[in-house]
C-alpha cells in the first residue's frame, strides 16, 4: 500500500512554505525525529523479547534509522547548521495518547501508531523533493523506499499479531493523526500542523488522493 491511499490527509501546502523558511530547523528535527524512531524500534526490542521475527526486522530498523542520523548530521555540517536541542511537537504525543495500556492491544497500537508515523514521514519527504534545492531534494528521495518499507513492516506486524481486524482501530488512529496535520501549530517542525499564521486559511487541507 503507498503512503498517500493510506494517510486520509496530505501534507498541506503551507506547511511546505513554512519548511523552505525555516530549513535549519526542518534538518534539526529531522535528525531528531531519526534518533526517536531508532529509540523506539529499540525500546520495542527490549520489552517484546517473545516475538523473533519482530526483533530481527526492529534491529535492522533500528540500524537504519541511525544512518539517516548520520546522513542528516552530514547535511547540516555541510551547510554550517549547528545541531542543538529543540522541543517536540505534539504530534507523536497526540498520537500516544491514544495507545491502549493492556496487552496485547498496546503492543497493536504501538505498531500502528509506528506505522501512520513512517507513512508521514516518506508522504513529507516526497512532498519537500519537489521544493528543496536539488542537494537535499537527492538526499529526501533517497530516503522514500526506506521509509516505505518502515511502514510496511510496523502496519504488517500489526496485522500478524492482533487477533482481531485492525481496521477500525487503524480508523480511529488515522483520523487523530489527520487533525494534528491539519490543525495549527505554534512552532514549526518536521511533523507540525499548520503555522498559526495561517488559522483562517484552511485551503490547503486537501484530501490524500485515493
Amino acid at each position: 500500500m503507498k503512503v498517500n491511499n493510506f494517510l486520509l490527509v496530505q501534507t498541506p501546502d503551507l506547511w511546505l512554505k513554512e519548511a523552505l523558511g525555516n530549513i535549519d530547523i526542518l534538518l534539526m528535527d529531522h535528525a531528531n525525529c531519526e534518533k526517536k524512531a531508532a529509540s523506539t524500534a529499540l525500546n520495542l526490542m527490549y520489552r517484546y523479547v517473545e516475538y523473533p521475527e519482530l526483533l530481527t526486522q526492529l534491529s535492522k530498523l533500528a540500524r537504519e534509522e541511525l544512518r539517516h542520523f548520520e546522513q542528516v548530521l552530514g547535511y547540516m555540517k555541510s551547510r554550517g547548521i549547528v545541531y542543538r536541542q529543540l522541543s517536540s511537537s505534539r504530534y507523536a504525543g497526540g498520537l500516544r495518547k491514544e495507545v491502549r495500556t493492556h496487552e496485547p492491544a498496546r503492543l497493536i497500537d504501538l505498531m500502528l501508531v509506528s506505522a501512520i508515523v513512517e507513512a508521514r514521514s516518506c508522504e513529507r519527504f516526497g512532498k519537500l523533493v519537489t521544493v528543496l534545492d536539488a542537494d537535499l531534494a537527492g538526499f529526501y528521495a533517497s530516503l522514500l523506499k526506506s521509509e516505505q518499507r518502515h511502514f510496511e513492516c510496523y502496519l504488517g506486524f500489526a496485522k500478524r499479531l492482533s487477533q482481531a481486524p485492525i481496521n477500525e482501530r487503524l480508523g480511529r488512529l488515522l483520523e487523530v493523526e489527520a487533525e494534528l496535520i491539519v490543525s495549527t501549530d505554534p512552532e514549526f517542525r518536521f511533523h507540525s500542523g499548520l503555522p498559526v499564521s495561517s488559522s483562517s486559511d484552511l485551503a490547503d487541507r486537501e484530501p490524500a488522493q485515493l
